[in-house]
């Protein structure tokens, strides 16, 4: 497994030969600190920082490879590990190799990816949901889109930002294997990060006043800051809920209209809808999302008309990452890796019709 260092990086532990000097190389090669390759220099972006090789005193002949901790600025990291490309075995690979992987998930050519595993925070439960890789090989051409739709499920409502970010960071994977012809790729991962907590940032209570303004952040207002969307409802105190269902009722198409009309002149990415208790101090500083139970039926299906229908295209990326992993079978090429690529395009298909569904 991956193992955490003190200083913030993590250790994934040298796979034995052929594979971990593979990797290895892989990554010196990319980081070489004189590489003027452009083609490498670019794939830095996409990759984990690398630190070089570690061993442990007391253990000098186990090698680490030391990478950047891609989850480590996230509160509730939502964690996603997809597999690219049309096979999962490399050009040098035995016929027992072969058929041992094809039999693993045979539609792997035809669909191009395979879910690894997820590890999901649900905000209505305060926990996290893990499907390992028995749930990626049973998804099939029918159900993939619903399956990997779960990994973008905050238990309360989809989260489409996280989707359309997603779709973006892997146009600009999906660009850099259009321009290049020198590396292919086998048995490679896509690893995909948001954060999933509903605390991730403070916000002015003098800025917000939903229950005074009748459901009308100022931010939305003319000449006012556009707000951060997170998919998430906050409240100050659970006790309040008469008054802002009667907000909500009352200003809520007038917050969709004034939010569509802000986000044609500034794009961004999330819009939060807080709740001011004007007896509390000026700055709030511990938010808590509103329990389900406290919203009635009419009040939160109003609630989830705006949040899933927001457009995607006027929000800018959320808080996400997605980086490549896993190189122990990366080789040299003098072609396009077309069973990436075919993999990364029809990666993108699904979660556009996630987005549009």
């Amino acid at each position: 497994g991956i193992l955490q260092h003190p200083d913030g990086t993590v250790l994934k532990q040298l796979q034995p030969p052929p594979r971990g000097p593979r990797e290895q190389e892989f990554y010196n090669k990319v980081y070489d600190p004189d590489c003027c390759d452009s083609i490498l220099l670019e794939l830095r972006k996409y990759l984990p920082k690398y630190f070089g090789v570690w061993s442990p005193p007391t253990a000098p002949n186990d090698m680490y490879l030391k990478l950047e901790d891609v989850t480590r600025k996230f509160n509730k990291p939502c964690i996603m590990d997809v597999k690219i490309g049309q096979k999962s075995y490399d050009p040098y690979a035995s016929a027992e190799k072969i058929q041992q992987q094809v039999s693993k998930y045979p539609l792997m050519e035809e669909i191009g990816f395979l879910v690894l595993g997820m590890r999901v925070y649900h905000i209505s439960s305060d926990s996290y949901e893990t499907q390992n890789q028995h749930y990626g090989r049973s998804l099939t051409k029918e159900t993939v889109k619903d399956g990997i739709s779960k990994f973008f499920h905050s238990g309360y409502c989809l989260r489409k930002d996280v989707v359309a970010a997603s779709i973006r960071k892997i146009e600009k994977i999906l660009e850099w294997f259009e321009g290049q012809t020198q590396l292919n790729f086998y048995a490679s991962s896509l690893l995909f990060v948001y954060e999933g907590s509903c605390q991730a940032t403070t916000v002015r209570l003098s800025d917000v006043t939903l229950a005074e303004k009748r459901g009308v952040p100022k931010g939305l207002l003319p000449g006012g800051d556009v707000l951060e969307y997170n998919n998430n409802i906050h409240v100050i105190n659970s006790t309040e809920n008469g008054k802002i269902e009667a907000s909500v009722s009352k200003g809520l198409s007038k917050f969709y209209a004034l939010h569509k009309k802000a986000c044609s002149k500034r794009h961004h990415s999330q819009l939060s809808l807080k709740v001011e208790n004007l007896e509390q101090d000026n700055v709030w500083k511990s938010s808590t999302c509103i329990a389900q139970e406290h919203l009635n039926g009419n009040v939160l299906s109003q609630l989830e008309k705006v949040f899933y229908h927001l457009p995607a295209e006027t929000k800018e990326s959320a808080n996400v990452e997605v980086r490549m992993i896993d190189f122990a079978h990366v080789f040299p090429s003098s072609a396009k890796d077309e069973g990436y690529i075919y993999g990364l395009k029809n990666l993108i298909t699904v979660l556009q019709n996630i987005l549009d569904n």
